[in-house]
């Protein structure tokens, strides 16, 4: 099984922990405990028609850094990012945008993913008011929700499919 490295970047309290949480251990905890740091987890995509399995080694920022993480090590041989905003909060959308467009800049072919989070505490039927470089074609889109596991494992998923069509 080959692994990959991928990074969940994103503005502190928008959920990268528990998105890295529900992939793994396919639970949400509701205390809050920011990360210092980096922490690392591991997730195994299973063989898919075409592909075979791939490990994901998911590093989850603190969300302190910015777009200085672009020049940190943390980054150095990541196959992909996952950049996470809170659908609540307009703000950590806008700094998931300038996070893209940093991404592209410092590592252009390389895959990452918007995901928007927090989509169970929106109202239903409601829909959220995107950052214009939010809705660029070409550039994946996911709603997820850490709280119910709404689309996580499909957006790892998607992911290593992705990488592993790029790396041929």
């Amino acid at each position: 099984m080959i692994a990959r490295k991928i990074m969940l970047l994103g503005e502190i309290g928008v959920g990268k922990s528990s998105i890295a949480k529900r992939l793994v251990l396919d639970r949400f905890e509701f205390d809050y405990k920011p990360t210092i740091g980096v922490d690392v987890y591991q997730y195994d995509v299973p063989d898919d028609a075409g592909r075979p399995g791939m490990r994901l080694i998911v590093w989850d920022t603190d969300g302190n850094f910015g777009d200085a993480i672009f020049r940190h090590v943390y980054m150095k041989q990541a196959s992909a990012a996952m950049i996470v905003g809170d659908v609540t909060r307009r703000g950590t959308l806008e700094a998931m945008a300038r996070l893209g467009e940093g991404f592209l800049d410092a590592f252009p072919g390389r895959h990452f993913t918007y995901l928007v989070n927090k989509f169970d505490l929106l109202a239903e039927g409601q829909l959220p008011d995107l950052p214009e470089p939010l809705t660029r074609q070409g550039i994946p889109l996911v709603r997820t929700s850490a709280l119910t596991g709404d689309n996580v494992r499909e957006a790892f998923r998607a992911a290593a499919e992705i990488i592993h069509r790029r790396a041929h």
